[in-house]
Order: C-alpha cells, then structure tokens, then sequence
C-alpha cells in the first residue's frame, strides 16, 4: 500500500496493486481495475517512486522471512 493525499490534504492508503492507470493533466488522476479514481496531490512521477519504494521493500521482506524458515 503507498500513501496518497487528496487534493484537500486528507491522506490515504492505496492498494497499489489495483491501479490500472495514472494521467497528469495537469490534476493526476488514478484510475482503479474497478473503476474507481482518485484525483491526487502527487505527480505520475512521485507515484511511481512510491510503488517501486514499495516493491523493494516488499521482496526485502519476503526475502528475509524465507531466509529465516531456512533456519528453523
């Protein structure tokens, strides 16, 4: 999940796995797989550091854990 703000300033948790595409006109607009979307603070840019900050951090995890089932 990455953090979002809504053009009010109201934060947000965002399943990132359900984007399905972002525009910048110039408002960002996310739209969802279920059709859903969300006008946002953040450039298309700063979502896609947000979403690649999360993936490493996810594997990091995923690594780390099977690491340690090795170990049991």
């Amino acid at each position: 999940m990455i953090y979002l703000t809504k053009l009010g300033g109201k934060q947000f948790l965002l399943n990132e796995e359900q984007i399905e595409s972002v525009s910048q006109s110039p408002d960002t607009i996310i739209v969802l797989s279920n059709g859903h979307s969300y006008i946002v603070q953040e450039s298309m840019d700063e979502i896609m550091e947000e979403i690649i900050k999360f993936n490493r951090n996810s594997r990091r995890i995923a690594s780390r854990r099977s690491d340690n089932s090795d170990l049991q």
